[in-house]
C-alpha cells in the first residue's frame, strides 16, 4: 500500500483526534447559587457539554450560607457570592465571599469574606476589567463598591450609598430595595435597579479608586409600583431591557452611552392576556445574537420569549414556555447561545432547553437536575 493511500485513509481519524480536544475545550462549568435553608449547602457545579446540552454533576464546590447571587471575574479565575443574610458578625448586613476557581475541577477555594454593608445582598457584578465589584442590598436599600485585588480577594468597601425616599403607590408605599447592579458595555457606568423606589439609578464608576458617584441624570423612572428588578443591555449597547417584578412587565429603554441616560421606548407585559393569577417576574436576558429577549414569570411559571426589532429596540411576544417547575427564579443562556438552563426555586430543580437561534423559541431537552432552591446560574469556560 502506498504512503498516499495510508495517509488518505488516516485523514478522517486525524481530523477526529483534532476535533476531540476542541470539543472538550468548548465545554463550560455551570455554577448554581442557592438558598441553604432546606436541602442545599451552598454553591454547586456541573460540567456543561456544549455539543449536547448535557449537564454532568461535579457536586458541592463551596459550603456557605445562602449564596443567592454569583458573579465571575472576567479572567475566569475567581468567583464571588452574595450571601443573602441579615446578620454579619453582629451587624445588620450580609456578606460577599471571594473564591479562587479551578477551571479543571470546578472546585472553589475561599479567599476572603467582607461585609456587604447592608442586609440581604441579592445581586453583584464585577466590572469588565475585573478591578471593581459592586453589590446591591435588597433589605438595606443600598449599594457598595469594592476594590478587587490582584489575587482576587476583596478590599473593604470604597463606596457605600444608602438610597433614600419612597416608591410604590400611595396605597402601597415602599422604601428603597436595591435589587441589581449592571455595568454598561463601555465600563463607565453602573445601572442599579431599586425595586422599592421604582428607579433605575445610574452611577459613574472610577476604576482606579473603585468608587461610585451619582450620574447626571441620576436615574430613570419606571411606572409607580412596577418594581424594577434586573436589566440587560443589547449587544450593541443601544438599548436596555428592564424586567419589573411587581407589575410583570418589561420596559425597553434607549441608552445614551455618552451621558449614561435612559429614555423609555416601550413597556409590555410578560404574561398571556388571559392569565390573571398572582405573578412576579425575576430574570431577564438578551440572546448573544441580539435578536431575542427572555424573561421569567414566577406564578405563571414560564419563560416569556420576545423578538427584538433591531432599529427601535421594541419587543414582540413570540411565545411562553413552561419552566416545568415552580418559581423560575433564574435562568442563564449557555456559552454559544444554543441552550438555556432554567432553575426553579420552589421545586428544587433545573431544566435544559434548546434555543432555536433563528426564531428564539425554546424546546425542552428532557434533561432535569435536582438541587435545593436554585437561585442563580453562571457559566465559565472549563479546562479539559
Amino acid at each position: 500500500m502506498s504512503f498516499d493511500s495510508v495517509f488518505l485513509r488516516a485523514v478522517p481519524f486525524l481530523l477526529l483526534a483534532l476535533a476531540i480536544p476542541a470539543a472538550f475545550a468548548a465545554d463550560s462549568i455551570a455554577y448554581f447559587g442557592t438558598y441553604t435553608k432546606t436541602k442545599s449547602k451552598g454553591i454547586y457545579a456541573y460540567r456543561f457539554h456544549s455539543a449536547t446540552g448535557k449537564l454532568t454533576e461535579i457536586g458541592l464546590v463551596a459550603e456557605t450560607s445562602d449564596p443567592t447571587w454569583l458573579a465571575i471575574h472576567p479572567s475566569h479565575r475567581f468567583l464571588y457570592a452574595a450571601n443573602e443574610i441579615g446578620n454579619y458578625k453582629g451587624q445588620k448586613a450580609g456578606a460577599i465571599t471571594a473564591y479562587s476557581l479551578d477551571s479543571k475541577t470546578g472546585k472553589l477555594t475561599q479567599l476572603n469574606q467582607v461585609s456587604s454593608r447592608g442586609d440581604g445582598p441579592c445581586h453583584l457584578t464585577v466590572d469588565h476589567t475585573g478591578k471593581v465589584l459592586i453589590v446591591a442590598n435588597y433589605g438595606g436599600g443600598s449599594i457598595a463598591s469594592y476594590p478587587v485585588k490582584a489575587d482576587g480577594s476583596l478590599g473593604e468597601a470604597a463606596t457605600f450609598i444608602q438610597h433614600a425616599g419612597t416608591g410604590g403607590t400611595p396605597q402601597h408605599p415602599s422604601p428603597p430595595h436595591g435589587h441589581s447592579a449592571t455595568m454598561s458595555p463601555d465600563n463607565r457606568f453602573v445601572l442599579v435597579d431599586d425595586l422599592g423606589l421604582d428607579k433605575v439609578m445610574v452611577y459613574k464608576v472610577d476604576l482606579g479608586k473603585a468608587t461610585l458617584t451619582p450620574n447626571d441624570p441620576p436615574f430613570a423612572k419606571t411606572a409607580a409600583g412596577a418594581g424594577p428588578r434586573h436589566l440587560a443591555f443589547s449587544p450593541n449597547g443601544k438599548f436596555v431591557y428592564n424586567i419589573n417584578e411587581l407589575n410583570s412587565t418589561v420596559t425597553v429603554f434607549a441608552y445614551d452611552k455618552t451621558r449614561g441616560a435612559l429614555t423609555e421606548v416601550q413597556t409590555l407585559s410578560t404574561l398571556p392576556a388571559d392569565f390573571h393569577a398572582q405573578n412576579s417576574t425575576a430574570e431577564i436576558a438578551v440572546h448573544p445574537n441580539g435578536r431575542f429577549v427572555y424573561g421569567s414569570n414566577r406564578g405563571h411559571n414560564s419563560i416569556a420569549v420576545f423578538a427584538v426589532d433591531a432599529a427601535s429596540g421594541k419587543l414582540t411576544l413570540v411565545e411562553h414556555v413552561s419552566s416545568q417547575g415552580k418559581t423560575p427564579r433564574s435562568f442563564e443562556i449557555a456559552p454559544g447561545g444554543g441552550y438555556m438552563v432554567v432553575g426553579n426555586q420552589d421545586t428544587d430543580d433545573a431544566f435544559v432547553y434548546k434555543i432555536d437561534t433563528a426564531t428564539g423559541k425554546l424546546t425542552a431537552t428532557g434533561q432535569k437536575i435536582e438541587m435545593g432552591a436554585p437561585v442563580c446560574i453562571k457559566f465559565t469556560p472549563g479546562t479539559p
